[in-house]
């Protein structure tokens, strides 16, 4: 049966993988693209509400046609799901982002913030990145994606859950496998970088390192540096049910409100 599905991203209208990944999911089913007008990297779960969006549907090649979206990624799911699409889609892909998000840097994603919103607008999604910033095996990737949706029809994603999807920038040929993995305590070491500008005024420009953690085997971050399809799911409920439970038993609440 032939799936609905929803494609978008966070690279805007005129990225390369979103063309990749626009091509193979087409063999699936119907695409319907909705994709910011320009990059919105980094902006996590951002909406828009004190402005209003502007749609535009504008034909990329023949057959390949998107609508653009003033917004953010979260902007365009919900302004599709709401406004633009007449059915609710059958999954939602968010990508193929350009360089991983792996460890807590998924909590910066706009690739993977939009995926989860797919999930919160109850839609089973896939958010889907490339590791590395070099050759951009966009079309190898997407072949990754198009399996991944293949094994969904066997499996439920339970609620408000996702896959975040991290494929080396491999060839199909030179990638190891695919492993289930666990988000890696990985982030970025930051730092603000002053200049100067040519009228003497000092400017601040955000630099950092992506520092691994020593031992974490079967992490994405593990998984992807050695050649492997990084699949992890992700839920999106933030509440640490461990710690509470240790609170809880500790009385934590019981003191007295003056």
């Amino acid at each position: 049966m032939k799936k609905r599905i929803l494609l978008t991203n966070d690279d805007g209208v005129y990225s390369d993988g979103l063309k990749s990944i626009w091509k193979y999911l087409t063999k699936l089913g119907d695409v319907d693209v909705v994709v910011p007008e320009t990059e919105k990297s980094a902006v996590a779960h951002a909406i828009n509400l004190f402005a209003p969006l502007k749609i535009r549907h504008i034909t990329i090649e023949k057959g390949f046609n998107a609508h653009v979206v003033n917004g953010t990624p979260v902007d365009c799911v919900k302004i599709a799901v709401n406004s633009i699409l007449k059915k609710k889609p059958d999954i939602l892909v968010s990508g193929i982002n350009p360089c991983s998000n792996l460890g807590m840097d998924v909590l910066y994603s706009g690739t993977v913030s939009a995926a989860a919103e797919g999930a919160i607008l109850g839609i089973p999604s896939i958010s889907a990145s490339i590791d590395g910033c070099r050759n951009f095996n966009f079309d190898s990737a997407a072949a990754v994606v198009v399996e991944i949706i293949k094994k969904l029809d066997r499996v439920n994603l339970p609620k408000d859950t996702i896959l975040n999807v991290n494929i080396p920038d491999l060839t199909l040929s030179e990638i190891k496998g695919v492993k289930l993995t666990y988000q890696s305590e990985a982030r970025f070491e930051e730092e603000y970088e002053e200049r100067q500008d040519p009228r003497g005024s000092s400017y601040f420009w955000l630099k950092g390192i992506f520092r691994t953690v020593d031992g974490e085997k079967g992490s994405d971050v593990e998984t992807v540096k050695n050649g492997f399809v990084s699949i992890t799911p992700l839920h999106l409920n933030l509440t640490d049910r461990r710690f509470l439970s240790s609170l809880q038993k500790s009385k934590f609440e019981k003191f007295r409100l003056k």
